[in-house]
């Protein structure tokens, strides 16, 4: 048995805020790209706990609020947020007694609304592609409901000071740390913009010379604002967490020397090369930051250093930055050219599954539900027997008998046409026009191809070439 003691463990923290910070600066390897002669540093802000650099202004905000006494106990925090600020005040009201409400737009990942619900926040999701001025837009969202409740607090991130502190504080006076007092410039986007102005104010505080650069995704106004003073209409763009609609008061464009423009499909393309080249797994904006970084060294001294920072975690981009589907059919990698499309082709990285018809009827509806294989192919060795019935397993779960008793081969129906990987997509062209769904066959094994999988996948097609 265990001898009770009351030492305390050697580096060990009371509570996951006290891991906030810290976070490690590493050396790009120079064989990342041949040309910039100079050292380039990634600063890893994704091993916060939460993913994300956000969670430094999350507590710093809230410890604000609390010492204003604007936020009491027991009351509730409401804030919009494209995802990693949301997680960081979500970690933040767990560990300290608060609740919280969150209101995000409906373009980021479904990972991100995923963390936040599961770190127990109430999610509101709203329309991404309204007006900035549109009551639906998501920051009028959350003004309105922290309005309505008079023991809720708005950190309202994108005009609060402490956002900008936390990195004056805490992110720069870092960065200049591990640097042993050598940094010549210094590259990230903005968002809210607390985190350029509050490390650009921490780095030219110790050293006026250092260079600010800004980086922007097309569609955003801060980079033209920046250039001309004038507020110009934004457009879309695909990066997640930075760029914006408005002029944030927490960012300070006269801290910044220079500002560059990446488009998306140049930020998402870097992100992957950087998880397959060094192992680093961050999201899209990591991506961009580095392009920009790469482009400035270029034109660098040998003996000049960079820093960037690498603001979240892949992990929130699955399903986007990280899927070759998602990215072609956004058009950030290479379409395929349609004379040589196969049905493979269009059905890259759907799930494949196939059940024995001595198999029970819960395991067949965990595999059509989880996997998404619809019609679910049940099959004996190499022989096809038919698909899996669903209106005979909604009455067995309706009735609620017992699935693991039921087998499949007594909810069993006819196959639809099945195609080959290997056949060319007009084949399945003609297939979708009489039926909902076909079955595919391919090396690999068995999976579906719906009229949604269709209309999805004919994006990936190159009809120019």
């Amino acid at each position: 048995m265990p001898i009770p003691t009351t030492q305390k463990a050697t580096h060990a923290v009371d509570s996951v805020l006290e891991a906030i910070g810290d976070t490690p600066l590493v050396r790009l390897p120079d064989d990342f790209d041949s040309q910039p002669r100079c050292e380039i540093y990634l600063k890893l802000e994704y091993l916060n706990p939460s993913g994300s650099t956000k969670d430094r202004i999350a507590l710093a905000m809230v410890r604000g609020a609390e010492a204003r006494g604007e936020l009491k106990p027991g009351g509730r925090i409401v804030e919009c947020t494209s995802g990693n600020t949301g997680a960081g005040l979500a970690v933040v009201a767990a560990c300290l007694g608060y609740d919280i409400t969150l209101v995000i737009p409906d373009k980021m990942s479904q990972e991100k609304i995923a963390v936040l619900s599961a770190l127990g926040a109430e999610v509101v999701v709203t329309p991404a592609n309204v007006p900035i001025e549109d009551p639906m837009h998501y920051t009028k969202v959350a003004e309105r409901l922290a309005q309505a409740d008079p023991n809720s607090w708005w950190p309202n991130q994108y005009h609060n000071r402490d956002n900008t502190d936390a990195h004056y504080s805490g992110t720069g006076k870092e960065i200049w740390q591990q640097c042993g007092g050598q940094v010549d410039v210094f590259v990230a986007g903005a968002g809210t913009g607390g985190t350029l102005t509050g490390i650009a104010q921490a780095l030219k505080e110790q050293n006026p010379e250092v260079k600010i650069i800004g980086v922007d995704p097309p569609g955003s106004i801060l980079a033209e604002y920046w250039k001309t003073g004038v507020v110009i209409e934004p457009g879309p763009y695909a990066v997640e967490g930075v760029g914006e609609e408005e002029i944030p008061g927490a960012w300070d464009a006269g801290l910044i020397d220079d500002y560059y423009v990446v488009e998306d499909g140049e930020s998402f393309r870097m992100t992957r090369k950087l998880a397959e080249k060094t192992g680093i797994f961050a999201g899209g904006s990591s991506g961009m930051n580095l392009v920009a970084a790469l482009r400035i060294a270029r034109t660098l001294p040998s003996d000049a250093r960079v820093i960037t920072i690498l603001p979240d975690s892949g992990r929130a981009y699955l399903s986007k930055v990280y899927s070759e589907g998602w990215m072609r059919d956004a058009g950030y990698l290479p379409r395929i050219p349609k004379q040589k499309a196969t049905v493979g082709d269009l059905l890259h990285e759907k799930e494949q599954c196939v059940v024995k018809p001595d198999d029970c009827l819960a395991w067949a509806i965990r595999q059509a539900g989880e996997r998404g294989v619809r019609p679910l192919p049940i099959a004996n060795g190499d022989e096809l027997l038919g698909v899996l019935n669903e209106q005979a397993a909604a009455e067995h779960l309706a009735s609620g008998d017992d699935l693991t008793s039921i087998l499949v081969g007594s909810c069993l129906s006819p196959a639809p046409p099945v195609l080959s990987g290997a056949d060319s997509w007009q084949v399945a062209a003609a297939a979708l026009k009489d039926y909902e769904a076909v079955l595919v066959r391919n090396s690999q094994g068995w999976t579906s191809l719906n009229r949604r999988d269709w209309l999805r996948a004919l994006g990936r097609l190159d009809h120019s070439a």
